[in-house]
């Protein structure tokens, strides 16, 4: 991978040779959200949300949104946008010393969909069971259920009776081991399952951006037609207001506690997907002069947006089974896989048009899943031929053998979560897995641009990209506010670090624990590594070494042309860059003093006088007075 660091860097502004481009605008904006908007806005937010102060959570939150989610993706577009490299190279062009941070992301991403698929496969097994004349989660009749401990009302979080939605995701989906000791054997049906995951996965990025590009219109805007059916139907059952009530009701004595601020920036944060590389790979797609400050805001606004819109979905339904179980709805609120796989089905199968509802539901999480492993997988990628592309066989440097070839891995990785103990190891995995490197190599990622690469360097970045600096808020945040913010989160995670455990009772062995550590060391290891490595192959002193290994290899060169005043409705919505702007306002301006001419010499008999030819030096402070945007 080194070989794609000590590339020269192109000018500003030209595109890496060969490197795919976004067709249009949208789809990056549709793979961006795509990727941010995932199973958490849906299974963990709601909850979350109610358990931290209801609508008094929603205060820290938007807090958060705007002093940690919008600055560091902001950075990460411009980053990637500018380099136009993935997140090893882009991050060692600033900073040699912290190559080692894109190192991390990329074994990360690596190993999320290998995991990941897991929940894939598990959705695909109930998308093809909504296809019966009955949901087997509907009855205890069945050859799996333990009847004397089975119900067809679900039970409050307090009993120990179990639901037959639970017991059909225990003992027909899973075939549950009794824990990691007993792994048990393959799971042919989720083994195949997986195979369909992956290969559907393989179709949708083989062809880079310019296949998930097209694919993203779909499994980005879909979801959001299911919600809004969701919410419509829901709202019209008896029980939902009380639900939505109960999500909204603020408990301000919350907002003294710091934990309900930590978990406002801890949601936040996972939420938008930073750390990964992966947005610093999105953007470095693009075209170079993309306006990245609008795309920063659609995507977080549409991020949080959907995490509370799914609160209004999650608890009107909650609040529907409430009424009908004759339960209060916080005995039946819960979090997590828990929610998707055991609650709401049972939800879905009292409605009429039960199949239907369900297969709506099912293929939305589909798609909210593939969303986030398209945009993992794109980045292995990208940074696999960004770092190697030069090296290979002609005939092997094509993206769909490279796709393939990471797909293969992947898929074996992921095989001892299908067996009857896989949702034990799954659960471990999910623990220990992005939660402290993801804040570690995102407070490096901040530290090596802000601290080390300097803001002005930076700023000259984006003043390259938009035609202005940035605002003085992004540049304290950076400086100062978010990688504090990062650091206060990570350090209260580590503090507060709880064992794993899966439902109620299960607790992990001591050496599953161990080994879950020891896979977080994995991921993070790359870090020092990557500085070690830096300083070893330098040459001089020790101090000399140092010294070259924190000299960026960029020297950003900042536009000549200053911002256009006026017509920042063209900037911003639609992403017209500045020489676009002023091309138009100049027709604009001809063609208006063309039309008073025309109207003050027409049908009277006079000469009206030329149009004054306006020199190129006085255009540009005129143009914001012609038309008013």
């Amino acid at each position: 991978m080194d070989s794609g660091m000590d590339q020269p860097l192109k000018n500003a502004g030209e595109i890496v040779e060969k490197r795919d481009v976004w067709s249009r605008r949208a789809e990056f904006i549709l793979a961006a959200v795509g990727y941010a908007v995932g199973l958490g806005n849906v299974w963990r937010f709601p909850y979350v949300c109610y358990r931290s102060g209801g609508g008094a959570f929603l205060i820290p939150y938007v807090v958060m949104l705007f002093l940690c989610a919008v600055p560091l993706l902001f950075m990460e577009y411009a980053l990637g946008q500018y380099t136009q490299l993935g997140p090893i190279a882009a991050i060692a062009k600033v900073c040699p010393l912290l190559k080692g941070v894109g190192a991390s992301a990329v074994v990360i991403s690596f190993i999320f969909p290998a995991y990941f698929n897991t929940i894939i496969s598990w959705t695909l097994y109930y998308l093809f069971n909504t296809f019966r004349a009955t949901l087997p989660w509907q009855s205890c009749n069945n050859t799996w259920n333990i009847r004397e401990n089975c119900s067809t009302l679900l039970p409050s979080n307090a009993t120990h009776s179990q639901s037959a939605s639970q017991q059909f995701f225990d003992y027909r989906l899973l075939e549950i081991s009794e824990g990691i000791d007993h792994m048990g054997t393959m799971r042919w049906e989720l083994f195949g399952l997986l195979i369909l995951a992956w290969t559907i996965e393989y179709f949708c990025v083989f062809k880079g951006v310019k296949s998930a590009g097209k694919v993203v219109y779909f499994t980005a805007l879909f979801p959001y037609v299911v919600l809004l059916a969701l919410f419509i139907n829901n709202v019209r059952l008896p029980g939902a207001w009380d639900g939505i009530v109960f999500f909204l009701r603020p408990k301000w004595h919350k907002l003294r506690e710091i934990q309900v601020w930590l978990d406002a920036a801890s949601q936040i944060f996972f939420s938008t997907g930073m750390g990964f590389g992966v947005m610093i790979s999105l953007a470095s797609h693009n075209k170079f002069q993309n306006n990245i400050l609008r795309d920063t805001i659609i995507t977080a606004m549409t991020n949080s947006a959907t995490s509370i819109f799914a609160g209004f979905v999650i608890f009107s339904a909650l609040g529907y089974m409430a009424h009908v179980r004759g339960l209060a709805v916080e005995e039946i609120a819960v979090g997590g896989p828990g929610l998707a796989f055991v609650v709401y089905p049972e939800i879905l199968s009292t409605l009429p048009l039960a199949q239907l509802w369900a297969f709506l539901f099912f293929l939305m999480l589909l798609c909210l899943g593939l969303d986030s492993q398209f945009a993992h997988m794109e980045m292995v990628a990208t940074c696999v031929m960004d770092g190697l592309g030069e090296r290979l066989p002609v005939r092997f440097r094509r993206k769909e053998l490279v796709v393939l070839v990471l797909c293969v891995p992947g898929f074996l990785l992921g095989l001892p979560c299908v067996t009857q103990g896989g949702v034990f190891l799954f659960q471990l995995i999910d623990h220990y897995g992005a939660a402290v490197s993801a804040m570690l190599m995102t407070f490096f990622e901040v530290a090596g641009i802000s601290w080390i690469f300097g803001l002005s360097r930076f700023s000259s970045m984006i003043t390259a990209i938009l035609g202005r600096p940035p605002h003085a808020v992004f540049k304290a945040c950076w400086l100062v506010v978010t990688p504090g913010l990062i650091l206060i989160i990570l350090v209260s995670s580590i503090v507060q670090h709880r064992p794993p455990r899966y439902g109620k009772s299960y607790e992990y062995p001591d050496w599953a624990k161990g080994g879950g550590w020891l896979f977080t060391l994995v991921s993070i290891v790359w870090i020092p590594a990557g500085a070690i490595h830096e300083l070893y192959r330098g040459k001089g002193t020790f101090r000399e070494r140092l010294r070259a290994s924190v000299t960026p290899q960029l020297e950003p060169e900042e536009r000549s042309t200053p911002p256009v005043r006026g017509g920042w409705m063209l900037r911003f919505c639609f992403g017209y860059q500045e020489e676009e702007v002023v091309t138009y306002l100049a027709v604009a301006s001809c063609m208006k003093l063309r039309k008073r001419k025309n109207s003050t010499g027409r049908g009277r008999g006079t000469t009206s006088p030329s149009v004054p030819r306006v020199p190129p030096s006085d255009l540009q402070p005129r143009l914001g007075s012609i038309l008013t945007f």
